[in-house]
């Protein structure tokens, strides 16, 4: 009988993973706080952090003898985006698109019911929501969320509907959808309609628009959104301009992934 991956799992190294991990949302974390989060002795943390500073992958920084991520972060996360054709294809047109809308772009895809922001580009507004890149977000309330939910497999939508909404959703806001049956119902319009929106669902004073990113066989392979202040972008700003960009630069990128679209 095959022993389940979870038997040859190896503590010491997804330890470390954890601790690289906690950096993802503060550039700067001392030893006694990292212990704190993690629950680990103060003792492991510096041998991890010793052993991670001698390989290039945290520093450390500031009179207080913090640490941050290393450039060794740096080169891996290049060679992850180099590595992927849907990184390397999308990224001129990200950067085009948050040019032309004057908004913050992301590119996502859904990994276990959230939405994880692959890349993104911030246009050079005085006002603008800032980057989300390698953060993770519920996809119930977001517009690129809902779209990776709607216009993905019948088989993903009955997962997500059998093992998280069970769970409850969270009210981010007072505008979250929350209730089951009205939030299926959204999700059938989203596929009807091929494009999301998030009216401040997910944040108070963000409102965005996202469509969805198809490859050569058809299958959907991430979700590409505009979003921007409330005060620029209401419901009306979204219809008219967000949603006709987002559309047209989702489906040249589904283009350029081998996507046969409909004439």
């Amino acid at each position: 009988m095959k022993r389940p991956k979870s038997d040859y799992v190896i503590l010491a190294v997804r330890n470390s993973l954890r601790v690289l991990e906690a950096f993802r949302d503060d550039g700067q974390l001392g030893v006694t706080e990292l212990a704190r989060r993690l629950g680990l002795h103060k003792n492991n943390v510096f041998r991890i952090l010793a052993t991670l500073e001698q390989q290039g992958y945290v520093e450390q920084c500031g009179e207080h003898e913090a640490y941050r991520l290393g450039v060794r972060c740096l080169e891996l996360g290049r060679s992850y985006a180099g590595s992927r054709s849907l990184l390397r294809t999308a990224r001129p047109l990200i950067a085009a698109l948050a040019r032309r809308s004057g908004e913050s772009v992301h590119l996502a895809e859904l990994r276990d019911f959230e939405v994880v922001h692959l890349d993104g580009e911030q246009a050079p507004s005085l006002v603008q929501t800032g980057l989300r890149v390698g953060r993770t977000l519920p996809a119930h309330c977001t517009a690129l969320g809902k779209v990776l939910l709607a216009c993905g497999s019948p088989a993903l939508q009955e997962r997500f509907d059998h093992e998280v909404v069970p769970r409850g959703l969270e009210a981010r806001t007072a505008l979250t959808v929350v209730d089951r049956d009205k939030l299926l119902e959204h999700l059938h319009a989203v596929s009807a309609n091929g494009f999301a929106l998030d009216v401040e669902e997910c944040e108070r004073g963000l409102c965005c628009a996202a469509a969805p990113v198809f490859d050569a066989s058809g299958e959907l392979v991430a979700a590409l959104s505009i979003s921007g202040p409330s005060v620029r972008l209401s419901e009306e700003a979204l219809q008219r301009a967000a949603v006709p960009a987002v559309l047209a630069a989702a489906q040249d990128l589904s283009r350029q992934l081998g996507y046969a679209l409909a004439p």
